[in-house]
């Protein structure tokens, strides 16, 4: 394991500790920075609108992703294969593409409003693109392939006898699913969630394009401290806290979620 540490050290530890080591001497030394983070409404807004964002794409990508491993796992063979055919294809297309053709089908003169007001449904242009809801749809879309598999290997382990048993005893379908099916998986629920929240507090590709400067997130706020109006000791302030938060987040919800987990594995 010594090389495998080793390399990580290197690749991550190193980097993040000279970041964070910027954010407490630029432009000089303190903790200005940090103090700015709670101080500036700009940083404060996109804060908020980040943590909002990902909340409503961690939802949303879950919901749909279980949908999905439940046909996945549990459908005929016909089933099972489309989509598989559907999980793996966006993994084929780059998110800049994917990112592009959003805005293509959701801009002004895109496809959607371009039929809609060519069939006489509406008068003019939706505002679809350049803004959150463009953003949140657009990472959904990205993201709820990665969701699949934690739930769908949750599903898997799911023991075939307790869900005859629940039947043998007269529950429905529906009571199987809530009381029987559900709580087995929430471990799967519960790793798709981090996996999808933790993803999208970093994302920068996708919400500077479908944003159009309009829902700037955390990540795009960063670039733009560093590159746009020289503010490195700003940037790296940010990021610092993107990284506490991240870990504080994931061992909240792991503490919360212990009692769900254990549940799905009796």
């Amino acid at each position: 394991m010594a090389p495998l540490l080793v390399f990580l050290a290197l690749v991550y530890a190193v980097p993040f500790l000279g970041v964070a080591a910027w954010s407490v001497t630029l432009p000089k030394p303190g903790f200005g920075q940090y103090e700015r983070l709670v101080a500036d409404p700009l940083v404060l807004s996109v804060f908020l609108r980040t943590f909002r964002i990902c909340l409503i794409v961690t939802v949303l990508s879950v919901v749909a992703a279980y949908a999905i491993a439940y046909v996945w796992v549990r459908g005929t063979r016909l089933e099972r294969r489309l989509v598989e055919f559907c999980i793996l294809i966006p993994f084929w297309i780059s998110i800049l593409t994917r990112a592009f053709g959003w805005l293509a089908l959701l801009s002004n003169r895109g496809l959607i409003n371009t039929w809609l007001q060519a069939a006489g449904v509406i008068a003019g242009p939706l505002p679809l693109a350049y803004n959150e809801f463009s953003v949140i749809l657009g990472i959904t879309h990205v993201l709820t392939p990665f969701a699949v598999f934690p739930l769908a290997s949750s599903m898997r382990s799911v023991d075939e006898r307790v869900i005859l048993a629940a039947r043998g005893l007269g529950a429905s379908r529906l009571r199987i699913f809530w009381r029987v099916f559900l709580p087995m998986t929430a471990s799967g629920v519960v790793g798709a969630a981090l996996i999808v929240f933790v993803f999208t507090l970093g994302f920068f590709v996708t919400p500077a394009i479908l944003g159009g400067g309009r829902s700037i997130m955390a990540a795009e706020l960063v670039w733009l401290r560093m590159f746009q109006s020289p503010d490195w000791g700003l940037g790296a302030a940010i990021s610092v806290a993107l990284v506490a938060m991240v870990g504080a987040l994931m061992a909240a919800l792991f503490r919360l979620a212990r009692p769900a987990l254990m549940g799905g594995l009796r």
